[in-house]
């Protein structure tokens, strides 16, 4: 890796950076605001959802949740369904303990210390780093994956990405090329990480920095970021029971811990004397981060009043129906199953 630039020429990329960002900026609804908690909700939703995909959804949840107090008083539930579709549901855990945390902690205002931002649940290093600089002057890198391949590229620096040291080392990179205006710079860098410098096919021939890039000049894009270490991926078996009657089925809440924190489900168990109503089974393979599941979904249509009666009593299921179960936030495979089983 060459690092052997003067402080000038460095300064110099990063100015470059920010005047070509003041041209290209995406247009998008957050970048019109300074306000920490819009910034900070846009930052949680697209950490693992890409703009196109998640833009009509932050603005669904902005509107119902205008300001943190709204998202603390909301209930849970409902502040699930407003994040349904966005997947990763435990982010939508978060922000509402965090949404509480504000208002316990803050007096119902959003910090503007780096520290007590990071202090806020699920906030980690990148969203406290980004909500200060672009909200309240801070002068953090938002390392991310963009600025991991970004500055990989541009020092053809072989540093491995997987490291627990990499968003140290990377943030000390940063610095070299960052500007006065860090919220900018930070922007900046997400915008041509995503649209630019992509992990496949990046558009050299329209970046800014292309000039400087070593690894652009050496034709090994390819070759940064350097990650060694992959997670495999665990694999899981699921059964559940779909108990239904007469267009109405059984339903309970998943606790908060492991994966689906407090979506809806089916039950996983089946009592004796229901055994004889059932009529088939349907297995689903759906993949998570690191997780491939094997979902077996077996099908039970009861036809008895009195066990379905007896059943509801004894047990702690809720009963809905294919309208009711739109109130509520299922995993994918099983609000599909709904959707697909019950048809009129």
């Amino acid at each position: 890796m060459e690092k052997n630039r003067t402080a000038t020429e460095f300064l110099h990329i990063g100015n470059r950076l920010l005047d070509w960002y003041k041209n290209n900026a995406r247009d998008l609804p957050f970048r019109q605001t300074k306000d920490p908690y819009k910034i900070w909700i846009c930052e949680i939703v697209f950490q693992q959802t890409r703009i196109n995909q998640g833009l009509n959804h932050y603005n669904n949840f902005i509107k119902r949740f205008p300001d943190i107090k709204t998202l603390a008083e909301a209930g849970e539930n409902e502040v699930l369904l407003y994040w349904k579709g966005l997947g990763y549901y435990s982010r939508a855990i978060n922000i509402h303990k965090a949404a509480k945390q504000i208002m316990n902690d803050h007096q119902g205002v959003f910090p503007s210390l780096y520290e007590d931002i990071l202090k806020l649940k699920g906030v980690g290093k990148y969203t406290a780093a980004a909500v200060s600089s672009i909200c309240f002057g801070g002068s953090l890198p938002a390392v991310d994956g963009n600025f991991y391949r970004v500055l990989s590229r541009f020092f053809a620096d072989d540093f491995d990405v997987s490291n627990s040291r990499a968003f140290t080392y990377f943030s000390e990179l940063a610095t070299l090329v960052m500007p006065e205006n860090v919220g900018d710079f930070n922007q900046a860098m997400m915008d041509l990480g995503s649209e630019i410098c992509k992990p496949k096919n990046p558009l050299c021939e329209e970046c800014p920095i292309s000039g400087e890039c070593l690894a652009f000049s050496l034709q090994k894009t390819s070759d940064y970021p350097v990650k060694t270490k992959k997670t495999k991926a665990e694999n899981l078996s699921l059964i559940y029971y779909f108990i239904h009657r007469e267009g109405q089925f059984l339903i309970h809440q998943r606790p908060d811990d492991f994966i689906w924190k407090k979506l809806f489900e089916f039950p996983s168990s089946l009592p004796s004397e229901m055994e004889r109503f059932v009529t088939g089974s349907k297995i689903i393979n759906h993949k998570l981060t690191h997780k491939n599941l094997t979902i077996e979904i077996v099908n039970v249509e009861v036809s008895s009043e009195k066990v379905w009666n007896d059943f509801i009593i004894e047990n702690q299921y809720l009963i809905t129906d294919v309208e009711g179960s739109h109130e509520k936030s299922f995993p994918k495979p099983l609000e599909n199953y709904i959707q697909n089983s019950l048809k009129d």
